[in-house]
């Protein structure tokens, strides 16, 4: 995989900051996906954080593009002994872009609101262990542990735990209030969202003074408009194959974003023939992933055996488990007592991965017996039937969450894996702070996923971003899905 060699953005800005002035003004910054709103913290659809992660709102902590955890709207915290109580010490003057100030009632209402029994929040899961919210004053809060939990801090910079104010709450969706550098201007559904720079920003202004983020579908017209330099970057660019050309061209620059998207085949576990380990194994092996690869993404992907990371230094590689062989694909669905095949549904979203994706394993599948039918959702539909509905055989995405593995510890996550043993494993792991011990827990999941086949585990998602040549700060790598403009601006 070819990456190419750039400043940090912190470097990046010191060494802009001291020769001169940072160049401002505005940019387009195009997207494949349109979010179906604007709560990231009611929602599955990693296009709203694309758009508003670090951008509109903020939380406790962030990720930084190397997957670092540094304070957010917490300027430090304490955690006690016992690792239940956490004291989160938040940054002096911080307001919301209506004006209002930022303190720990919003702290306390946006974190119970999250993890309340009527929650929308996509991950819910992750603050459940949190007993309590307690305001110690306006610029202190404390959360209290059911458990120790060593993955909180990192949990609570996930674009689903952003701290938002009762007082805009109801309108949120629509017209977005946060805490960020910049702040929501307008809305064109179909076409475009506006960010404008927060002159009010308590801490780092951005550098930029508007962002508009334009939303093209269509991997054609995607070329056209970069060709075109209709738009400055192209973040998540929709057509691998154009890669070569924009990297000939000294108009471009290319950056080949490594993100922490697991690419799977899911796999409803709840439906026959899919709640027989058997069938499911068998086909994990009627899938090439290298075909998938390089048909589907021209080469740009890392072959996965289970949901976890690559670049995770506690990743273990299984593909092996699950090699390509139809023969023995066959051979396992007659076992099964499938010798004649089935047929299921492959419910496919927008993204190129997906719908290109969609195709060739159709193929593959079609050659040990498996007809798939395949429909063609927009993002919308597949979060009403797939994600909530459960109304699919198998469906294909990217679950671009960071060290998400915790998702197969719900039993009524959309895919519908249910094993205790896996359950207890995830409980040990986040009750854990020991390194050593956590990747023991963490090898041991990834290994029993992979021999459940509860998914088809496809690749790791990398995607090309396209920018032109003037472009300085642009995240390099992608810990969780977003597109943070906040230190982006033009060389001098």
């Amino acid at each position: 995989m070819k990456f190419m060699t750039k400043l940090s953005t912190v470097s990046a800005l010191a060494m802009t900051v001291a020769s001169g002035a940072l160049a401002a003004g505005d940019m387009t910054v195009a997207l494949q996906l349109e979010p179906p709103h604007l709560d990231p913290t009611s929602a599955a659809a990693g296009a709203i954080d694309s758009v508003l992660y670090a951008n509109v709102f903020e939380g406790l902590t962030r990720f930084t593009s190397d997957g670092s955890i540094i304070p957010g709207l917490a300027k430090s915290w304490e955690i006690s002994e016992d690792g239940l109580t956490y004291t989160f010490m938040l940054a002096e003057g911080v307001t919301f872009h209506d004006g209002t100030t930022m303190d720990a009632e919003d702290v306390k209402f946006s974190l119970d609101r999250a993890r309340a029994e009527d929650s929308a929040n996509a991950q819910k899961a992750l603050y459940a262990g949190i007993t309590s919210v307690d305001v110690v004053d306006p610029l202190t809060v404390k959360l209290t542990l059911a458990e120790p939990n060593g993955s909180m801090l990192f949990n609570l910079a996930w674009g689903d735990a952003v701290i938002v104010a009762p007082e805009s709450i109801e309108g949120i969706k629509q017209q977005p209030v946060g805490t960020g550098a910049f702040k929501f201007g307008s809305w064109v559904q179909g076409d475009s969202i506006t960010l404008e720079k927060n002159d009010a920003y308590w801490g780092t202004p951005a550098v930029l003074d508007n962002v508009t983020f334009k939303f093209i579908s269509d991997p054609s017209a995607a070329f056209a408009a970069v060709m075109a330099e209709d738009v400055d970057v192209f973040s998540g660019y929709p057509a691998p194959e154009n890669v070569p050309q924009f990297e000939a061209d000294a108009r471009f620059q290319v950056l080949i974003v490594d993100t922490e998207g697991e690419t799977i085949l899911s796999t409803n576990n709840k439906m026959p023939p899919f709640d027989n380990v058997m069938v499911r194994k068998a086909m994990s092996h009627a899938i090439d992933r290298q075909a998938i690869i390089d048909g589907a993404m021209f080469g740009l992907g890392t072959p996965i055996g289970t949901h976890f990371a690559p670049h995770h230094p506690d990743y273990v590689d299984l593909t092996a488990g699950s090699n390509y062989d139809p023969e023995l694909a066959k051979k396992m669905l007659a076992e099964a007592g499938y010798a004649d095949g089935f047929k299921t549904t492959l419910k496919l979203p927008p993204p190129s991965y997906a719908r290109r994706g969609g195709e060739i394993i159709a193929a593959q599948l079609r050659e040990v017996g498996i007809e798939a039918e395949i429909s063609n959702l927009e993002w919308a539909q597949w979060l009403e039937q797939v994600f909530k509905g459960k109304d699919f055989g198998l469906t294909i995405v990217s679950h671009t969450e960071p060290m998400d593995i915790g998702i197969y510890a719900r039993p009524d996550y959309y895919f519908q894996y249910d094993k205790p043993e896996f359950q207890a494993l995830n409980t040990s792991l986040e009750a854990e702070a020991d390194p050593a011990k956590r990747k023991e827990l963490a090898v041991a999941m990834q290994k029993m996923i992979a021999e459940d086949a509860v998914n088809g585990y496809l690749f790791q998602l990398a995607v090309p971003t396209i920018a032109k040549a003037g472009v300085v700060g642009l995240w390099e790598s992608a810990p969780t899905q977003a597109t943070d403009m906040t230190a982006v601006h033009w060389k001098e």
